[in-house]
């Protein structure tokens, strides 16, 4: 089967988009394939800042209902396939928004957040990111809140998370977990990557990797391909095995240094916590609308049409699936 025949039959879907949310951006979605993706609406916001925003994308969701839908359920991901659009799944990267209150878990469930990261990079009441100088691990709050996500149907990634904390969730969640955007450290020394050891015991605990192509931590960083791309997803699949794995790109589209600056602060305000990275996607992979070359990318690498559906899609909703 062709490149282009393959990838229109795919279902296609990114566990992490940051993107400046705008038409653009969902046009881009729809001339790339994309059948769906975690798009995240909170970081350092609150309860009240992150209601804002889920806010404003349900005004998008009207405004744009041509090109996007609200998913909660696979069948909406599924439904979304049929009719051409993108399914958008709100995702937080960190658990700031629950503020202090375990029945938050359940209103932002109640309004279609289905994957929450439990910190993003620093400590926060649940744990301590990957950048916190002492992992002090999942809290006694951490734990209930672990337990109320499995109770509604949330999944918990553990992307920017620390180790100990990913460890202590990994084995007190009831359900699967993920890595939703992660590279291994196997290829490049760096916090931010997960190593062989951990990529292994969160997939033994039936959990999940998607697979980033952020530049700064890929083996050639901004000269970086989407072969490299391609590459790294084999590492991890060669560890874990291929229903394990899928992508999530972590595409930052139409964002600029204030921005990575907001992200790279403590609290979106505090002490700086890495360089602020000059990010240019793969070659081949600029654009949202590019994810046709990452379908060519795994065929000029002698994939299957079997693992190339898993890895660009199906994987995902399997998990969904289980976790929803």
């Amino acid at each position: 089967m062709t490149n282009t025949s393959l990838h229109k039959e795919l279902t296609v879907f990114d566990g992490l988009i940051i993107s400046n949310w705008d038409e653009s951006v969902f046009q881009a979605m729809q001339a790339g394939g994309l059948t769906a993706a975690n798009c995240t609406c909170s970081v350092w916001e609150n309860f009240r800042d992150t209601m804002l925003n889920i806010g404003q994308w349900n005004r998008m969701f009207a405004d744009h209902r041509n090109l996007i839908t609200k998913a909660t359920t696979v069948a909406d991901i599924r439904q979304a396939k049929r009719d051409g659009k993108t399914a958008i799944v709100l995702g937080f990267q960190n658990t700031s928004a629950f503020e202090d209150r375990l029945e938050f878990v359940e209103l932002f469930k109640q309004q279609g957040v289905g994957i929450v990261q439990m910190t993003y990079n620093t400590q926060n009441l649940v744990g301590s990111g990957c950048y916190e100088s002492t992992d002090s691990g999942l809290s006694d709050f951490g734990h209930d809140v672990v337990a109320e996500m499995n109770r509604v149907g949330m999944l918990c990634d553990l992307s920017h998370v620390g180790p100990k904390t990913s460890d202590d969730v990994i084995r007190a969640s009831k359900k699967p977990v993920a890595y939703s955007h992660c590279l291994p450290s196997g290829l490049k020394s760096h916090v931010r990557n997960k190593s062989d050891e951990q990529l292994r015991v969160i997939a033994d605990h039936d959990g999940f990797v998607g697979v980033t192509m952020f530049p700064p931590f890929l083996k050639r960083g901004n000269n970086a391909t989407v072969d490299d791309y391609v590459e790294a997803i084999d590492y991890i699949v060669n560890l874990v095995g291929e229903d394990r794995v899928g992508f999530g790109t972590d595409f930052t589209m139409g964002y600029g240094s204030k921005f990575f600056e907001y992200l790279n602060r403590d609290k979106g305000m505090g002490r700086q916590l890495t360089e602020i990275w000059q990010v240019d996607f793969p070659d081949g992979l600029e654009s949202i609308a590019d994810y046709p070359n990452l379908t060519t990318a795994m065929q000029r690498a002698k994939w299957s049409e079997d693992k190339i559906r898993k890895i660009m899609g199906e994987n995902w909703l399997a998990l969904l699936d289980r976790v929803w």
